[in-house]
């Protein structure tokens, strides 16, 4: 009777690509929240593309008729072709009513609404929504997050709903 023995490093090599495959699938099965909306070019780089600012859409996913428009430095050249750039913290956002205000559900008093990656792997730009019962509002922030330390540039706008929010 043979008996195999695996190696720790077979072992190893086996779970990481496994733990690899499961990572890459979650990203890929995650629905795309920003919409682009246009980009002006700000710097002009000979190789790669051009440093850029974008404007991005994102619809409330719990309260419908409301979109939140963001605009944002892209960082160009080669290292912002292959994904490896860190785009600049800098972010101004409005909110805006598009339509009849709807919300789907109780909403906390505090959410993180959307997240998007600026660098493969250090930083995020998120945008937070907070409640303002008192004056019937939807207060929303855009700011960027690092991994080590989160960037003080912030940027707020506020939607008035007119009626009582829901609050869990």
């Amino acid at each position: 009777m043979q008996t195999h023995t695996r190696s720790p490093l077979l072992a190893s090599l086996r779970a990481g690509l496994a733990l690899s495959g499961l990572v890459l699938a979650a990203v890929v099965a995650l629905p795309a929240r920003a919409e682009t909306l246009g980009e002006v070019s700000t710097v002009f780089k000979l190789i790669g593309p051009n440093h850029k600012i974008v404007i991005e859409a994102y619809d409330d996913p719990l309260v419908e008729g409301v979109t939140c428009f963001v605009s944002r430095a892209k960082t160009g050249g080669i290292t912002g072709a292959v994904g490896l750039a860190t785009d600049k913290s800098d972010a101004s956002i409005a909110c805006r009513q598009v339509g009849e205000i709807k919300i789907k559900q109780p909403l906390p008093q505090q959410e993180d609404v959307f997240s998007e990656r600026l660098s493969i792997l250090f930083k995020r730009l998120r945008i937070v929504r907070v409640v303002d019962a008192k004056r019937q509002s939807l207060v929303y922030m855009t700011y960027s997050e690092k991994l080590i330390e989160g960037s003080p540039k912030n940027s707020i706008t506020a939607v008035p709903v007119g009626k009582p929010i829901p609050v869990k």
